[in-house]
């Protein structure tokens, strides 16, 4: 930690991902599984949010919350879509999304690895590959060769422990049954005996692609730090606040051991772990107290309570990474976002380290198999003309910043 180069200043931004806002994606394993039939995806991404050519406004958005930080990530299948093929005007384009964000005051929170990857190691078995590791180390080392010396934190991989977390409960069985459908209509489709993807995945591969991601986290954080050792470097973590009511702790306990164990174990070598908070899920003494299968149990203190627990098993400061709230109701994400960010203050007072906290999202963007189903951002977009509009959240979270930012500099 003494060769690390830590924020001083606390982190305010917000998180988006490339093909969840980017658009017109057609070389990486995500957009081929999405157009594969039958699929497990309700729709397409097609053109998302149009990021990659309205990247200048959405970083316009950001400094306007009064922000100093922007988490994004930069697509590998962008960046070689064919293997050992470098397509220098995406890392142009990179480099431009950069030097816009510092010449806007905004941090560049860089995650190598958000989820998708080239369409070409998903033929080779994606993350399963014998060869994956070295092949990501080499992708980040690239990455850090035009980019790095501009980066100020680095998250390797998105949320790698979230399929396992899913599997507890979030998703319904058709749900896996639909991504073990998928899988194979991409194989045949692709002409391959094992077309593969970081998330989606079959339930009887998620300790193959754990055991992976943890040796690819390895390889890639090895590969950064041999660019920049003062860089700090970590992995983000989707975290439930696990929460046990009387008689539920060893089950409450089992599912912590099973879904962020080896990971905070592994956070112990890096410089922080990032949480992506979104739901409390409480324990009895039978077990998860029963909510609908994918639904969220809102509770805004559970920002804190994930934050605290990551902190006191991993012992490395935390980066909120992501947080936010899945509603139509704007209304309900303002008083969320009220109280969840009261809550991180406690816990910062309770001395848990916080470099920062990036809200999920900045736009209304394409989630994954549930599409555009799910509103998480701070902005709207119409589909047709991804013209951006500002909801009153937006404004509730810049002056949220705003007043601790005004307190911070009376100290």
């Amino acid at each position: 930690m003494a060769s690390v180069s830590m924020p001083t200043d606390f982190l305010w931004g917000v998180a988006v991902a490339g093909h969840q806002i980017d658009g017109g994606d057609t070389t990486s394993d995500t957009s081929f599984l999405e157009n594969v039939e039958p699929t497990v995806f309700v729709e397409p991404s097609g053109a998302a949010c149009g990021s990659w050519e309205h990247w200048p406004e959405d970083l316009d958005l950001a400094a306007g919350l009064g922000l100093n930080a922007y988490r994004f990530s930069v697509e590998w299948c962008r960046i070689e879509p064919d293997r050992g093929v470098i397509d220098e005007s995406a890392l142009d384009h990179y480099e431009a999304i950069i030097d816009g964000c510092l010449e806007r005051g905004l941090a560049p929170v860089v995650t190598f690895s958000h989820f998708t990857a080239p369409h070409w190691f998903a033929c080779r078995g994606s993350w399963l590959a014998p060869e994956a590791a070295a092949d990501f180390a080499r992708f980040c080392d690239l990455v850090m060769e035009r980019l790095g010396d501009r980066i100020a934190i680095a998250v390797t991989l998105n949320e790698p422990n979230l399929q396992r977390q899913l599997a507890g409960g979030f998703l319904p069985p058709q749900a896996w049954e639909g991504h073990a459908v998928t899988l194979d209509a991409a194989s045949k489709a692709a002409g391959v005996e094992r077309y593969r993807a970081g998330n989606v995945q079959r339930l009887d591969e998620l300790e193959l692609f754990e055991d992976a991601f943890e040796r690819a986290h390895v390889a890639a954080r090895e590969a950064i730090k041999a660019r920049r050792p003062d860089l700090p470097v970590g992995l983000s973590l989707a975290v439930a606040d696990e929460f046990a009511l009387p008689g539920g702790e060893a089950a409450r306990d089992k599912v912590r051991e099973e879904c962020y164990g080896r990971w905070l174990r592994l956070a112990e070598d890096d410089d922080f772990v990032g949480v992506q908070n979104y739901e409390r899920i409480l324990y009895g003494p039978e077990g998860r107290v029963a909510t609908h299968p994918g639904q969220q149990e809102v509770e805004p203190l559970s920002l804190a309570g994930a934050v605290s627990y990551c902190h006191e098993v991993s012992g490395v400061p935390v980066l909120v990474s992501e947080h936010g709230m899945n509603t139509e109701d704007d209304e309900a994400r303002c008083a969320f976002l009220t109280a969840a960010l009261a809550g991180l203050d406690q816990a910062i007072a309770d001395g848990v380290p916080v470099l920062g906290y990036c809200h999920w999202s900045l736009l209304d963007n394409y989630e994954w198999i549930f599409a555009f189903g799910p509103k998480f951002g701070l902005h709207a977009v119409d589909r047709v003309t991804l013209d951006r509009s500002a909801k009153r959240s937006a404004a509730v979270f810049a002056a949220e910043v705003a007043r601790r930012s005004s307190q911070v500099a009376r100290r």
